[in-house]
């Protein structure tokens, strides 16, 4: 089975082209191809399926076989392995993912007329507590409590597709995310899990975020949680429209006036092709 190895700000994932490829066992394949020491590594699976309608729908599996309905940046890889294989030199694709629609432009291609930077489409955020989901029966999960590892942190929610839980912390490169990322993912609050986001805040366009995503643990970079990051910050009059995100991996440039959709540009990188005898 060939695939594609990519990444979008260090968020790297292994990519089957389903086009061309067949896989019985996407769980499996997952499993034994993200381990960093006995497969090819990454933060999961990501399958590139064609779509009637669209340009391609992504399928998308964390590191521990679970599946997860949006991954930005995923995305943005897969609409330069679709743009770079099936639309090359097409502005705009429409995408699939398990959140629903998306689209896709190319902002910026190589010399090789290739996709470099993508802006994506990542739809509204959905505040409604029992819609995210939480536990909680709210209109807007905004500045809540909740305890964990006998420390108590105050949080939003919001889901970009999927469930995520932002903190506001002093220090986000000296902060304990492996300690308290796996308690909170986990928390009662949120019965489908929850990817978090421990964020500093340098000024109102400019932000530090670490990630600690379900299924995965810390992960470099998290497109659907620098949206939520982006989203949140506007909605509690934090951060500014036009936001600028540190990620462990690199930068994306997250737009958000309050209505709407967020706006998130960042690249997505080609690294390696392989074949993995495990799977046909």
């Amino acid at each position: 089975m060939k695939f594609v190895k990519m990444h979008g700000t260090g968020n790297d994932y292994v990519y089957v082209d389903l086009f061309r490829e067949k896989l019985a066992d996407p769980v499996r394949a997952a499993q034994e191809l993200s381990h960093r020491r006995f497969g090819v590594g990454g933060d999961g699976l990501i399958l590139i399926k064609p779509h009637a309608g669209a340009d391609g729908e992504m399928e998308m599996y964390n590191a521990d076989g679970s599946m997860s309905e949006m991954c930005g940046n995923g995305l943005r890889c897969v609409a330069k392995y679709v743009h770079d294989h099936y639309a090359q030199g097409k502005d705009e694709l429409k995408l699939m993912t398990g959140a629903g629609w998306r689209t896709a432009r190319i902002v910026k291609r190589d010399g090789a007329g290739k996709a470099e930077s993508i802006r994506l489409d990542m739809g509204a955020p959905v505040w409604n507590g029992l819609k995210i989901p939480t536990t909680l029966d709210l209109p807007e999960v905004l500045d809540q409590k909740l305890e964990a590892g006998g420390r108590s942190f105050t949080f939003s929610a919001v889901s970009m597709g999927n469930p995520h839980c932002v903190i506001y912390v002093d220090d986000v490169a000296r902060f304990p995310v492996a300690q308290f990322g796996p308690l909170i993912e986990t928390h009662p609050l949120f019965p489908r899990k929850v990817n978090v986001e421990f964020v500093q805040i340098i000024s109102a366009g400019e932000v530090v975020q670490r990630t600690w995503e379900r299924g995965s643990g810390e992960t470099w970079a998290c497109g659907t949680g620098a949206s939520a990051v982006a989203a949140v910050g506007k909605r509690l009059g934090k951060t500014a429209s036009r936001l600028t995100i540190h990620l462990t991996g690199g930068d994306l440039l997250l737009e958000y006036d309050g209505a709407g959709s967020v706006l998130m540009t960042g690249p997505a990188v080609e690294v390696f092709t392989g074949e993995w005898p495990g799977q046909a």
